[in-house]
């Protein structure tokens, strides 16, 4: 009898497990369902493939200056002490003007000899070539700057490189208009086609920044832009003083992106 009321209980745990999976088994194939439907809502056998490109056209916020002092002299010590003066002058004149030591720092700082002739081993002194790097974050002292040092002792600007503080955020800014443009163009094309745009299938991006200053104009890529934005920095004025020796231009920002949508 206890054997019995064994196998009976068996049974009836068999029968419960058989229930439950049989309850459970409808809800598991409910929740993969809907994955099922969204990759069968994706046709990639029917496809447009488009590209956006968009431009922002920033004026710059920041500008490093390259300033150098050349010296001569007959011996090493002899030339180091003459430049000595004149980068100390300089660098005292730039902390005059409200620029921190941290945006003040050597570039570079070469000694060479000065041979009798090309091919003469004979050395009739020295020169040392020192160049500081300015970092200015009010691109209006930039022509200050530079007469300011060169009065101060400074015989040589190497260079004046303009550039804005917040690539990324223009940067993205871009690349979003990019992508609506792209989106855009899928689907005028689709609409011209008697079709829609479905969902995106790729997209493949690239994205750079190149300086617009008298090299270089706002028309470059003129006729193959789908977006153009002109953007001056909050707090910067946009332009430097008529009598200064630079002028600000602007920073092109562009980003292309190539995109697939399928289509419905």
């Amino acid at each position: 009898m206890k054997q019995l009321s064994n196998i009976l209980n068996i049974v009836l745990v068999g029968v419960l497990v058989l229930i439950l999976v049989t309850l459970t088994l409808p809800n598991l194939t409910a929740r993969a369902t809907p994955a099922l439907a969204s990759s069968d809502a994706c046709d990639s056998s029917r496809t447009v493939h488009v590209s956006g490109t968009a431009v922002v056209n920033v004026t710059p916020d920041r500008a490093l200056v390259q300033l150098g002092v050349q010296s001569n002299g007959g011996t090493p010590s002899a030339v180091k002490a003459i430049n000595t003066v004149s980068i100390e002058s300089v660098v005292r004149t730039l902390k005059s003007l409200g620029i921190e030591a941290k945006d003040i720092s050597t570039d570079r700082y070469i000694v060479q000899p000065i041979y009798e002739n090309y091919n003469s081993l004979y050395i009739k002194g020295y020169r040392i070539d020192n160049v500081v790097a300015v970092t200015l974050r009010d691109v209006d002292k930039v022509s200050n700057v530079i007469v300011a040092a060169l009065e101060a002792g400074a015989n040589e600007v190497i260079d004046v490189e303009l550039y804005t503080s917040e690539l990324r955020k223009y940067r993205d800014q871009a690349r979003e208009m990019a992508m609506q443009a792209a989106g855009e163009k899928a689907q005028a094309l689709a609409n011209t086609a008697g079709a829609d745009t479905g969902c995106v299938l790729n997209i493949n991006e690239n994205t750079w920044s190149y300086y617009n200053g008298w090299w270089s104009r706002d028309n470059q890529n003129l006729w193959t832009q789908n977006a153009v934005q002109n953007v001056t920095p909050s707090g910067g004025s946009g332009s430097l003083p008529q009598d200064g020796p630079v002028s600000l231009g602007q920073i092109s920002i562009r980003a292309e992106v190539n995109a697939t949508f399928s289509l419905d």
